[in-house]
C-alpha cells in the first residue's frame, strides 16, 4: 500500500479531517490532499510529526514491512510447491498465511499465495480440513475484492462469486456481478497494437498469443456449459453431441495440451451414464495425459514463456485415478460394466 492511501486510512480511523491534519503539521489542507492522491509526497522533516499524529510509527508509514518484489513473490509461491511435495498441503498452507501475516498488506503476495493453495488443494485432491481452507480463502477474497489494482480486484469478485453461486446464495452472486467494471476496451489488444507500432514485435506477438490462449479458454468453457445446458433444457442430445464435437475441433484446432480435446466428449458420457463410450474415452485419453505439453511447440505460442504442462498432467492423472476407486466418484457407474477390468489395467500401466 502507498503513503497515500496509509495516511488516508490513518487519518479515517481517527476522525481527522485534512484541514486538522494540515493545521498540526502547518501545511494547507491541498497538501495533505494531494499526500493522499500520491501526486504529492510530504516533506521527509514532516514524517515523525505526521506518524505520532496518525498514531503508527515511520514503518508503518513508509511500508518499509508491506511490499514484496514481483520475484521475491514469484520466488516465494515456488517455494510453496517444492513444500507441497515435500512435506504435504498443510506445510504449505501454514507457510503461506505465515508470509501474508508478515506482509499483510502486500496484496499481490496474498492474490499469488491464496491462488495457489486453493488450487493445489484441488489439484492434491485435499479433503480433510477443507471447508476450513475455503473458509480461509474466502476472507481474503473478500479483503482483495477491494483492492485498486483491476487484475487482483476482478479476481477476488469472480471467485466469491463462484462461491455464491455454489452454495444456492443468488441474490448474492447477482449483486456482485452487477458490482463488476463494464469496459469495452481490450487493454492486452491495445497495448499489442501499440508494440506493433513501436516496432517491438516480439512483445506484440506474445500478448497476441495470450489473446488466443485465453479465448480458447473461454470458448471451450462456453461449448462446456452449452452441452449440459442443452441436457437440462430439454434433454437435447443431438444438440448437446453436436457442442462436444465443436469443442473437440476447436481444442485439436489451437493445439492445446492432447488429452484436453477429449474433455467434453468424457463429461457427456459421464452425464448419459454411457460406460462403453465412457471407457473408450479414458483408455484414449489417459495415456495422453502423461505426454508433455509445451506451448512454444506450436507457432500459436511460440513467445509465451512458462513450463510444460508435466505436473500439472501428472496431477489430474493421479485425481482420476483417485476418482475411479471412490465409491460415490463421477465413474462409480462403470464398475458393472465388462470392460472396467481392462480400464483397470490401463491405469496400472501409466
Amino acid at each position: 500500500m502507498k503513503i497515500g492511501q496509509i495516511i488516508r486510512e490513518k487519518r479515517k480511523e481517527l476522525s481527522l479531517t485534512q484541514e486538522q491534519v494540515a493545521d498540526y503539521l502547518g501545511v494547507s489542507a491541498p497538501a495533505v490532499s494531494k499526500w493522499e492522491k500520491g501526486s504529492a509526497y510530504p516533506d521527509i522533516t514532516l514524517l515523525p510529526a505526521l506518524a505520532r499524529l496518525l498514531k503508527t510509527d515511520l514503518n508503518t508509514l513508509m511500508s518499509f514491512n508491506e511490499d514484496l518484489s514481483d520475484m521475491e513473490i514469484r520466488n516465494f509461491v515456488d517455494s510453496l510447491g517444492a513444500l507441497t511435495e515435500s512435506e504435504g498441503y498443510e506445510a504449505a498452507y501454514q507457510a503461506g498465511l505465515d508470509k501474508i501475516r508478515e506482509y499483510p498488506r502486500c496484496e499481490k503476495l496474498i492474490y499469488s499465495v491464496i491462488s495457489y493453495l486453493e488450487g493445489a488443494m484441488y489439484l492434491y485432491g485435499i479433503k480433510d480440513d477443507e471447508a476450513v481452507y475455503r473458509n480461509t480463502f474466502e476472507k481474503y477474497y473478500g479483503q482483495l475484492a477491494e483492492s485498486h489494482e483491476p487484475q487482483i480486484r476482478d479476481f477476488a469478485l469472480q471467485m466469491l462469486i463462484s462461491r455464491s453461486r455454489n452454495r444456492g446464495d443468488f441474490a448474492r452472486a447477482e449483486e456482485l456481478i452487477r458490482s463488476l467494471p463494464t469496459s469495452s476496451i481490450n487493454v492486452d489488444e491495445q497495448l499489442a497494437i501499440l508494440c506493433f507500432r513501436q516496432e517491438k514485435y516480439e512483445e506484440s506477438q506474445k500478448l497476441w498469443e495470450r489473446q488466443v490462449l485465453n479465448s480458447v479458454t473461454e470458448i471451450q468453457t462456453a461449448l462446456m456449459y452449452m452441452m449440459e445446458t442443452a441436457l437440462k433444457e430439454n434433454g437435447e442430445e443431438k444438440d448437446a453431441g453436436y457442442f462436444a464435437d465443436v469443442y473437440e475441433q476447436v481444442s485439436r484446432l489451437f493445439h492445446v495440451a492432447e488429452w484436453i480435446p477429449l474433455n467434453a466428449r468424457l463429461q457427456l458420457s459421464v452425464i448419459r451414464k454411457d460406460s462403453r463410450e465412457c471407457i473408450k474415452i479414458l483408455k484414449e485419453m489417459l495415456p495422453l495425459m502423461n505426454r508433455r505439453w509445451k506451448p512454444q511447440d506450436s507457432p500459436l505460442y511460440r513467445h509465451l514463456s512458462g513450463e510444460d504442462s508435466g505436473f500439472l498432467s501428472d496431477r489430474l492423472l493421479a485425481l482420476f485415478k483417485e476418482e475411479m476407486i471412490t465409491e460415490d466418484g463421477d465413474f462409480a457407474f462403470l464398475r458393472s460394466s465388462e470392460e472396467y477390468a481392462e480400464l483397470e489395467q490401463t491405469l496400472k500401466h501409466l
